[in-house]
């Protein structure tokens, strides 16, 4: 049973992540923060379907806070194979950019960039070990981005920035460690139903009825679930460093 962590594992995207891990066999270390009768929940879905799950609490804003995740993989599975880098927090109270303050800033840029670094870094470290030790036979690495790393929200510049960093992270980690067997990838999620779009849901309900995507409904955490799937599956074994697009169409650019 290969083993995997999500972060953010508690809710949403990466609750469907979670659950279809789970689904497809992988030991899963479901990571919240704030929630852990929501991670508990998971984990235990996961648990009573013959599967196997533990609920880490844990800000990847926080090194000590990464290594637990990563020990509580090694610990319980004795081996880690995959990491889901989902956790992310969008900007405080959606600031204009010339009001946005450095609390703000400091608190996504840990969250949504510094903390997903570093855990990829402890991972692969982590990850190269075992496969030098034949304990496991590869690695793979997801980060789940955003439309929102091109696509700008003027009230939401630390969320854009750290979402377009994302997709330049993906590529130097995959450059980097292709060579030591570990493939490294970027979901692109669009508009997802979610607690963090709720608060904006009247605007996309519009937008979608608009067309501004060709595929004219909300995304749903499981179609993001479905393309971490295809990934962990090996659908795609001659590809390192690829952004998949989850987002209705959304990229493409229509005159």
């Amino acid at each position: 049973m290969r083993g995997a962590i999500v972060t953010g594992g508690s809710r949403g995207i990466g609750r469907a992540i979670a659950l279809e891990l789970g689904r497809l066999g992988y030991a899963v270390v479901v990571n919240y923060v704030r929630q852990a009768d929501a991670g508990h929940d998971v984990a235990g879905q996961i648990n009573a379907a013959g599967g196997m799950a533990l609920a880490v609490q844990g800000d990847v804003g926080v090194a000590e806070d990464r290594t637990r995740l990563v020990r509580a993989a090694l610990d319980r599975f004795g081996r880690l194979d995959l990491l889901v880098n989902n956790a992310g927090i969008t900007s405080p109270g959606r600031k204009d950019l010339l009001e946005a303050t450095e609390e703000g800033w400091d608190r996504v840029f840990a969250t949504n960039l510094k903390g997903p670094f570093f855990l990829a870094q402890l991972a692969a470290n982590e990850m190269i070990r075992l496969i030098r030790a034949k304990t496991i036979p590869n690695g793979k690495i997801i980060n789940v981005s955003s439309i929102s790393g091109y696509a700008v929200s003027t009230n939401r510049a630390d969320y854009c920035m750290t979402k377009a960093a994302m997709g330049t992270m993906t590529v130097l980690l995959a450059q980097r460690l292709a060579d030591e067997g570990i493939r490294v990838f970027e979901v692109c999620p669009g508009v997802i139903e979610s607690d963090m779009t709720a608060p904006v849901k009247e605007k996309y309900d519009r937008l979608i009825a608009e067309g501004l995507w060709p595929i004219r409904r909300w995304g749903q955490p499981e179609d993001v679930a479905r393309a971490v799937a295809a990934i962990v599956l090996d659908y795609f074994p001659f590809s390192t460093g690829q952004r998949i697009d989850v987002d209705g169409g959304f990229h493409i650019r229509t005159l």
